[in-house]
């Protein structure tokens, strides 16, 4: 019985494993066939030398690394604080996280324009930067389900309370046990929610389109409507950045230094 069950196991596994390695090879034997007679990396090629790639993809990976300091700096001293004063709140704002996977992404933007329109009392869409302000606020929205619960997650695993109580012992004021103690205690919680909102941000589409900013999403949309073979390497290279993103969370999750509050010395 015992060895039918872990038949049963490997044989889930493997399947598992073909249902996700199968397409992966065929997009990418497909992306290798832009030449008729030969595999080559001519797609890859054209879209690694395309400007507008080049442009777009920095464009998104600047915006996702604003999105993830503002999120952190808005989510993170939140969850800290519900976590030490007012747990009882936990559900609550569990509940207004999840909205944005409730609430359609382009319900969200409409809402935005409406709200910040040229004529309103706040006009964030009058310029290019302000613009981008609204972007990167939008996909603090967005993100955060992801990053709430990777750091919410990450709190749970740590006594936050006796943290907190030992290093106000010590003399330490609010903001250094926030950034001195409890941070780097949660490091491989904020990364995990760091890359999951890079991923979110990079691929992001309907913001970004509806409010006309030079965007990776829109991008990917465009080269798949008119294009055979570069939408197809497009696919295996994002799909190499985001493994290489989680091989790095587990890098940085391997090497995390042990607990101190500040004031303590070293023996």
């Amino acid at each position: 019985m015992k060895r039918d069950s872990r038949i049963g196991a490997w044989l889930a596994i493997a399947f598992g494993t073909l249902y996700f390695l199968v397409p992966l090879a065929a997009t990418f034997l497909f992306s290798l066939k832009m030449r008729r007679d030969a595999l080559s990396f001519d797609a890859y090629r054209v879209v690694l030398t395309d400007p507008q790639f080049q442009a777009t993809f920095g464009y998104s990976a600047l915006m996702a690394c604003l999105t993830i300091v503002s999120g952190m700096l808005l989510v993170a001293p939140t969850a800290w604080w519900i976590h030490l004063k007012l747990p009882r709140m936990k559900g609550v704002i569990e509940f207004i996280t999840l909205l944005p996977l409730v609430i359609p992404a382009i319900v969200i933007v409409f809402g935005y324009l409406h709200l910040f329109n040229s004529s309103s009392f706040l006009p964030l869409t009058a310029s290019e930067r302000s613009t981008d302000l609204l972007l990167v606020a939008s996909y603090v929205t967005l993100s955060l389900p992801y990053l709430y619960r990777s750091i919410d997650t990450g709190l749970r695993a740590v006594d936050v309370r006796g943290l907190t109580e030992a290093a106000q012992s010590l003399g330490a004021g609010w903001a250094g046990i926030l950034f001195k103690v409890i941070l780097p205690n949660i490091r491989s919680a904020l990364l995990s929610g760091a890359f999951l909102t890079f991923a979110v941000v990079i691929g992001e589409f309907t913001m970004a389109s509806l409010l006309n900013r030079p965007a990776f999403g829109p991008y990917l949309q465009l080269m798949g409507a008119n294009r055979a073979y570069e939408p197809s390497a497009l696919a295996i290279i994002a799909f190499l950045v985001t493994w290489g993103s989680m091989g790095l969370i587990n890098v940085f999750a391997r090497n995390r230094g042990g607990i101190r509050c500040p004031g303590s010395q070293s023996s």
